[in-house]
């Protein structure tokens, strides 16, 4: 009967209490005869897990994400299957060039058709390219993308202000409503709180002296949270602090507690979400049951059928175990000492990575470096130095060239930028399967691809063949109902079998 009940979550389960106050589950369904006085424990759908506001606000079935994956490793076609699926998807965008970007939009666009609200686009803070987030905002806002997913910002620039506020409006019944809404990934309190609170006053008024919004809309963004959504981004791939789930998610509830009261905010109006590790219907259910509004996956969307990454990149994520990922640095931010968490089982990159920032921490060029080192930097750039920087030189000339001039006259700097090329050329080999590259394949992933390999190992999902976006997503929130049933039965006092706390994958239609 216990296991129908977990099999079941979608019935109800109907109990009796003996005068000890011990229960005793009487059925799955309907309440047997003659057990008027029954309580029944209610149905769990896998719909109902997470706030039921935020798929109300995105037009979703489920509070499920399927998140963006940089360079286009979350391509038109994972967004679109996602949001088919009744997930949130998002477009990979970041790192990509404008016209691939609009192009990319357009498609989503295209098979989604104008009515759906399930699906947005990555905007990543850019530092080292001065004007490619304005950039990249006015398209969104030019192509009528009203879903913008912030990550890798440190602090609250002025064009994820001016996105929001143009979006902003009031209601006929006073409400303010958005039609532009920015998902915040973060990692650390304080750059949260920056989104959490309402547009710093100051800011607002440069953009309205500037003409970016109106007065009106300075108005309203001065009243609402520059994103109502928040993802608390724990250990995952890519950018990451490495920092586990469980405190960080307590960290951001906190933070919220803190700025709905500085600004006399409900606390409603600020969802918090879950990723990294979100790989198994354990991670999904746990998640939920901490007050998670909703919960994203990347890793794990990376191997499916849909991902932008070659067959070869994800036939090595899918034998990747918990502990094969290490962390290397970050093409965008070399110089910062910023990291990301890559594939480090099959691949060299990680180790080479690291190698070339102890060259450049070090203060050295490549005309100071030992000989044998030199012979070392040619044979992974498969080209000798001065070809490369040269190949460099063309692009940074283009896109900073305040850079390339620092460059010209500084050879520690010189090697910076070639080991950001080299970083950066990792990510396209893995995107274009180059054979003879795969040691030197940047595959972003945490520790959340292993424990989904683990899952589904034996079954449908094993083989990268069969993966697929909404297999995944259905897998997941489906074990994670079952897995919150045996939770109520649990904590109702019923002993359930450990077993039934685990889920294996079934192909949905």
């Amino acid at each position: 009967m216990i296991r129908k009940a977990v099999e079941a979550p979608r019935a109800c389960a109907w109990v009796s209490l003996s005068d000890s106050g011990i229960p005793t589950l009487l059925s799955v369904g309907a309440c047997p005869p003659g057990n008027e006085g029954a309580a029944a424990l209610p149905a769990v759908y896998p719909e109902w897990l997470g706030d039921r506001a935020f798929a109300a606000a995105h037009g979703a079935r489920f509070n499920y994400v399927a998140g963006e994956m940089a360079r286009g490793i979350a391509t038109p076609k994972m967004v679109t299957a996602a949001a088919r699926a009744g997930c949130v998807g998002f477009y990979g965008s970041a790192g990509l060039p404008l016209s691939e970007i609009k192009s990319g939009v357009a498609e989503i666009k295209s098979a989604l058709g104008p009515e759906a609200r399930n699906w947005g686009a990555n905007l990543i803070h850019s530092p080292q390219e001065p004007g490619q987030e304005k950039a990249v905002i006015d398209l969104f806002l030019a192509e009528g993308v009203s879903r913008v997913s912030a990550s890798a910002f440190m602090r609250l620039t002025a064009d994820v202000v001016r996105y929001t506020a143009l979006g902003l409006s009031r209601a006929a019944d006073g409400t303010i409503r958005r039609a532009n809404h920015v998902f915040a990934k973060v990692s650390r309190a304080e750059v949260a709180e920056a989104f959490m609170a309402p547009a710093p006053e100051k800011m607002l008024q440069q953009l309205v002296a500037a003409g970016e919004i109106t007065a009106a809309q300075a108005d309203l963004a001065a009243q609402v949270p520059v994103a109502a959504d928040i993802t608390a981004e724990s250990d995952s791939g890519g950018h990451t602090d490495n920092r586990p789930a469980a405190p960080l998610f307590s960290s951001l509830a906190a933070a919220r507690a803190r700025i709905a009261a500085r600004f006399s905010l409900p606390e409603s109006s600020i969802r918090i979400g879950l990723a990294g590790g979100i790989a198994t219907p354990q991670s999904v259910a746990a998640a939920f049951q901490m007050g998670a509004a909703y919960v994203l996956t990347g890793s794990i969307n990376q191997s499916a059928v849909e991902s932008g990454l070659a067959l070869s990149g994800r036939k090595l994520l899918a034998k990747a175990g918990p502990a094969d990922v290490a962390m290397t640095p970050a093409a965008d931010m070399f110089e910062q000492g910023v990291q990301v968490q890559v594939l480090k089982r099959g691949t060299l990159f990680a180790m080479r990575g690291k190698k070339f920032h102890a060259f450049y921490r070090s203060g050295a060029s490549y005309e100071t470096l030992p000989a044998e080192d030199r012979r070392w930097i040619d044979d992974v750039l498969g080209e000798p130095f001065e070809a490369a920087w040269q190949a460099t030189r063309t692009y940074i000339q283009r896109v900073n060239p305040a850079e390339a001039a620092r460059a010209d006259a500084d050879g520690n700097k010189r090697l910076a930028l070639v080991a950001r090329r080299y970083l950066f050329m990792g990510a396209q080999w893995a995107r274009e399967g180059q054979a003879d590259r795969t040691a030197d394949y940047q595959i972003w992933c945490g520790p959340a691809m292993g424990a989904f390999n683990e899952w589904v190992a034996g079954s449908f999902l094993e083989p990268v063949e069969a993966r697929t976006v909404r297999q995944i997503a259905l897998n997941l929130m489906e074990g994670a109902a079952r897995i919150t049933r045996a939770g109520q039965l649990r904590a109702i006092g019923l002993t359930v079998p450990a077993e039934l706390f685990s889920f294996r994958p079934v192909a949905f239609e």
